[in-house]
């Protein structure tokens, strides 16, 4: 039996929300521990061209989201991307994630060869729904997952590798 295109983007998003929500309390939890003010981790950035704490968040939201409502045809969520707590940061996952949860398996699965067109400030991209998810929709859902952990690994929380990997929460 193949894997259908639901149970490559479904479960991945939900893990990885899951093991992003632990990590942010981390942080704020040490945050705390050491007096430090929650802003120096929520507008920390690894560079300055790149995006804060806040920022990872809501990218990894928006793509979780819109990749949804790009394979799926589904009503998209819009969130204003206003957060500047940890406590904001939370509920936006949490939306997210019940988003994801509301997406019914029967708009994602055999969608793999429906053609998904992603449109940049730079053009048009074309995808298969399979392609989208392999080549874009994962690899920059990661991307900015990974670089929210990293945020809070250099400003030096305690969080390990089984932090990221989800280790902390369960899956």
């Amino acid at each position: 039996m193949a894997t259908e295109l639901y149970d490559l983007t479904v479960p991945a998003l939900l893990r990885g929300f899951a093991a992003m929500a632990a990590f942010l309390d981390k942080g704020r939890a040490w945050a705390d521990e050491q007096g430090m003010a929650h802003g120096e981790l929520i507008e920390a950035r690894l560079f300055p061209d790149m995006a804060p704490l806040t920022g990872q968040v809501q990218r990894a939201s928006d793509t979780a989201k819109l990749a949804l409502v790009r394979i799926g045809g589904v009503e998209n969520v819009p969130m204003a991307d206003d957060e500047t707590s940890f406590a904001e940061l939370q509920a936006r996952i949490a939306r997210t994630v019940d988003f994801i949860k509301s997406v019914p398996r029967t708009a994602i699965d055999g969608k793999e060869a429906a053609e998904v067109i992603l449109q940049t400030p730079h053009g048009g991209m074309s995808f298969t729904g399979l392609s989208y998810v392999q080549g874009f929709l994962l690899p920059n859902f990661y991307f900015h997952v990974t670089t929210a952990y990293a945020i809070l690994r250099m400003k030096g929380v305690p969080v390990g590798k089984l932090d990221y990997l989800g280790a902390a929460s369960p899956a």
